[in-house]
């Protein structure tokens, strides 16, 4: 397998010895951007001198910002059912609670995705918990076509990433044939005996199965997947190698590796308790782990979600973060019955802000909101997105489909006060556009979609 535990434990055994002239190395060799060893991820993840670790903060900064620029992506998640088999004793949806289980008709469906169409989402992203009789696959494609099919106004998701349990090639190349965007699925810990305690005798306890779902995607089709695990649950030293390794395997085997890379937090649900889980990660240390994983993966995006505070997302929009949800909901049915006045949530979130409260922050500080889908209708996936986003050339395309996206969400969504900071931000970013010909395009776009058109990018 992989993932060898002792190859891990020895490569932070080795680092803990790293002097101030050893890390300094690695920071060097980390602004050249060609990718890092695991003996250097291990050193980095050794680093407490205050100084080195600004230093990161920057090289990390600095990374994203090249590769990225000053776009941010948003979606939001659709929770479809509740229902699971399994026993994780760190979710709320685990079998023993006992509580009302549902899972959405499509009717139930279409009003959900309504809801978010009105508050501007192109991207969701689909959860649901394990059962193969409640859930099954069937249910699980219907949900995707009929969000798909939905349209509310000028509102429709334009891309719909897929975060289910771990199956079989077959059921991914169902997934595939659906035309999902990204197969979203985090393998927890990866930490065997961790692994094994937090899944007790329940569908999910197959440490191996589980890891290799993305080997199994694959071989369906779905070139784009993303990982992550629940910081934690384990030593985050561990996990931050474990998933570099999980990606190096990827890449050697299929060419590509992760697409994006998740990096959720555990936080207070039904049926547990934080007080028995001694390897949770306070905020200074998560900073930590956004850098360092920014810099040993420069061209993966990486998501935070609402479990964080606003305070966190802004703060980590610097150090690596490229994606973030927004007026988030985790409950099924959670859109309706927030409309409600009702909430009922998976598990404490943190940041409650409203799309355009968040769209507002984020001009104001200068970033681009991205609502762009344009390469995965593109077909600019897997390898060919990772050769578009090394070369450069990326730039070209994100950024401008990023300030067409923008003006689309200002005239559909837009107040008077979104309205004037978007279109003053979007005129700033178009002007700086190096070729003339992307600018002139981006700029006819805009008129464009003012004059009544929809839907537009490169």
């Amino acid at each position: 397998m992989f993932i060898d535990h002792e190859h891990i434990y020895n490569l932070l055994e080795e680092a803990k010895n790293a002097s101030k002239e050893e890390i300094q190395e690695v920071l060097d060799k980390a602004k050249e951007r060609k990718g890092l060893s695991h003996k250097d991820i291990a050193i980095l993840l050794q680093v407490e001198d205050k100084e080195q670790i600004e230093e990161m903060f920057k090289i990390a900064g600095d990374i994203k910002k090249s590769i990225y620029g000053n776009r941010i992506v948003l979606f939001a998640p659709l929770y479809v059912s509740d229902y699971c088999v399994n026993n994780c004793v760190y979710c709320g949806y685990q079998h023993c609670n006992k509580f009302g289980r549902r899972k959405l008709s499509m009717k139930e469906v279409e009003e959900e995705v309504k809801i978010l169409e009105k508050m501007g989402h192109k991207r969701l992203a689909l959860e649901a918990g394990e059962d193969p009789v409640n859930c099954d696959i069937n249910y699980i494609l219907d949900v995707i076509s009929t969000v798909y099919k939905t349209q509310k106004d000028n509102g429709n998701i334009r891309r719909i990433n897929v975060n289910i349990a771990a199956t079989t090639v077959e059921e991914y190349r169902k997934l595939k044939e659906a035309n999902i965007g990204t197969y979203i699925l985090f393998q927890e810990t990866y930490h065997k005996p961790t692994y094994e305690k937090m899944h007790p005798n329940c569908l999910k306890s197959d440490y191996e199965y589980h890891l290799t779902a993305f080997d199994r995607a694959m071989e369906g089709g779905i070139d784009d997947v993303g990982g992550g695990v629940l910081f934690g649950l384990a030593d985050y030293k561990f996990e931050v190698l474990g998933l570099m390794i999980h990606n190096e395997h990827l890449e050697e085997k299929f060419g590509v590796g992760f697409h994006t890379i998740s990096f959720p937090r555990i936080r207070k649900a039904e049926g547990m308790d934080l007080e028995t889980f001694p390897n949770l990660v306070d905020d200074e240390t998560f900073k930590k782990i956004i850098a360092i994983v920014r810099i040993a993966v420069p061209f993966t995006g990486m998501i935070l979600s609402t479990r964080e505070s606003a305070d966190m997302r802004r703060e980590a929009l610097r150090y690596g973060i490229s994606q973030i949800s927004a007026g988030s909901c985790t409950g099924v049915g959670g859109y309706k019955e927030r409309e409600e006045g009702k909430i009922v949530d998976q598990f404490i979130l943190e940041d409650h802000r409203s799309p355009i409260q968040v769209l507002k922050e984020l001009i104001d500080a200068k970033y681009i909101p991205s609502y762009c889908t344009a390469c995965y209708r593109k077909g600019r996936t897997g390898d060919r997105f990772m050769s578009l986003a090394k070369s450069g050339n990326i730039q070209y395309v994100c950024g401008p489909n990023a300030m067409t996206t923008l003006m689309e969400y200002i005239l559909d969504y837009g107040d008077e006060e979104l309205r004037e900071k978007g279109e003053a931000l979007i005129r700033e970013e178009a002007a700086k556009i190096e070729r003339d010909d992307i600018k002139k395009l981006v700029l006819n776009n805009i008129e464009r979609l003012k004059n009544g058109e929809r839907d537009l990018y490169i």
